[in-house]
């Protein structure tokens, strides 16, 4: 019966939690871990939240913020991690997770692996496609140089172009190589000289070290500015055997700050040897095509015939063609007159007066003709006419009037022809149009029929 023992001590949850988180913290304390990632979640705060697992077992874990942003490469799932951590409780979950506060590949160093994670990216987006890549002008005027001004970098780089091309304009923008914020200072430096405007190339570039000093040259933010450069950009990072994101970007990749000079410029002894050469062999063109034209002149010379010989054939020539211009000249004369003699036989024989002539007599014919025909059409309207006025007096009623007729109208001159003796009544008026005059009478009685 627990009334015959001491009464054990209750515990909250709450009790119990802090309980337990203090004490795996005390017991445990910070640890390494190896595992492989699996739940890789990025939270809106900044956080990354993953499982850490191994065969048989898994542990939830949390990367907050500020170790985040200093991570050098990008945490995906399947990959092989080493993690310091302290192991936390979180009480209100009843959670076991792993505080994280450490995070690199395991096998693989951290920078070369976000070097290999960035290079993959950026080559499938097409930034190192050689099809991209610009030709470097063949004679700059002005090239522009990024790098540290102290470093020996950029003193073989103005080396190399005084010995080489002199007559070029350098300008160099002092930038941080290495270091925070290196990044940033080279990317900005390549989009300042790309806003001066008349540079022709640009070069990029530092002197041998690690990975971890050329690590810059490595960065997003560069690689994005060497490509969005409206110039092209000669890459010379490091010695030979050094390959850097830059090196991919770029228009053209040197081994060194010194081939990198060497690669954007024409070497001075050499141009000026090519220009010799070029001028001796046009010399020698030259003289060849004198010597071609030379003989040209002599072969027409030896078949020119001489002069006073062809000014005399001229003269005789001349002398000929006047001689038959002249007679031409006398039968073109003769020929004329005969056409002007014919053409004046022909004008008297079609002239005015003969055309006026024949004229008047056409025009009498045409009058005697006319008046024949007026005559004739006038008898043959007149016997119509007489045709027609016997046919319309045969017609005409004042003809029956004459006969004796009479025409009645009912109520005076102007009414109405009456031709029914029912239309009328005793005592009516009516009119009575004879064939000369009128009589105006009533009626007595009617007989109609």
């Amino acid at each position: 019966m627990l009334g015959s023992h001491v009464r054990p001590r209750i515990l909250t949850v709450t009790e119990l939690a802090g309980a337990i988180r203090d004490t795996l913290a005390e017991s445990v304390g910070a640890v390494w871990v190896a595992g492989e990632l699996s739940s890789v979640r990025r939270a809106a705060s900044g956080h990354l939240y993953f499982v850490i697992k191994d065969h048989l077992s898994q542990l939830a874990a949390v990367l907050f913020r500020s170790g985040v942003q200093t991570l050098p490469f990008d945490p995906t799932d399947g990959l092989e991690v080493i993690a310091r951590a302290r192991i936390g409780f979180y009480p209100p979950r009843g959670a076991l997770q792993l505080i994280v506060d450490h995070l690199e590949p395991r096998g693989l160093g951290a920078l070369r692996l976000a070097f290999e994670q960035l290079r993959d990216r950026l080559d499938a987006e097409g930034l190192f496609d050689p099809g991209r890549k610009r030709p470097l002008p063949s004679i700059p005027r002005t090239i522009g140089i990024v790098t540290a001004l102290g470093g020996a970098a950029v003193h073989d780089m103005l080396t190399t172009l005084r010995r080489r091309w002199p007559a070029a304009r350098v300008i160099v923008r002092p930038v941080l190589v290495q270091g925070a914020g290196a990044g940033r200072d080279i990317a900005g430096a390549i989009a300042e000289l790309n806003r001066f405007g008349g540079i022709d190339v640009l070069l990029v570039g530092r002197g041998g070290g690690s990975l971890e000093d050329l690590w810059a040259f490595n960065e997003e933010v560069v690689a994005r500015a060497i490509a969005a450069s409206r110039v092209p950009v000669v890459s010379g990072v490091g010695h030979e055997i050094d390959f850097t994101i830059a090196d991919f970007v770029a228009d053209h990749r040197a081994a060194t700050p010194t081939a990198a000079a060497a690669a954007v410029v024409p070497e001075r002894t050499h141009l000026l040897a090519e220009v010799a050469g070029l001028r001796a062999k046009l010399v020698a063109g030259l003289e060849r095509r004198l010597q071609q034209v030379r003989q040209r002149v002599i072969a027409s010379a030896d078949r020119l015939a001489s002069p006073q010989r062809r000014l005399d054939d001229h003269r005789v020539r001349l002398d000929d063609l006047a001689r038959r211009l002249e007679r031409s000249l006398a039968r073109r004369v003769a020929w004329e007159r005969r056409e002007l003699a014919m053409l004046g036989r022909r004008l008297e024989a079609s002239g005015p007066a003969a055309r006026v002539a024949t004229a008047r007599g056409r025009l009498a014919v045409a009058s005697d003709r006319l008046r024949l025909a007026v005559a004739a059409r006038l008898a043959a309207a007149r016997a119509t006419l007489e045709r027609t006025e016997r046919a319309l007096g045969a017609l005409s009623p004042l003809a029956c009037l004459e006969r004796g007729y009479a025409i009645v109208r009912h109520g005076g001159p102007d009414g109405p022809v009456v031709r029914d003796a029912a239309a009328l009544s005793p005592g009516d008026a009516v009119a009575l149009v004879l064939s000369r005059g009128r009589a105006i009478g009533r009626v007595e009685r009617t007989e109609p029929q």
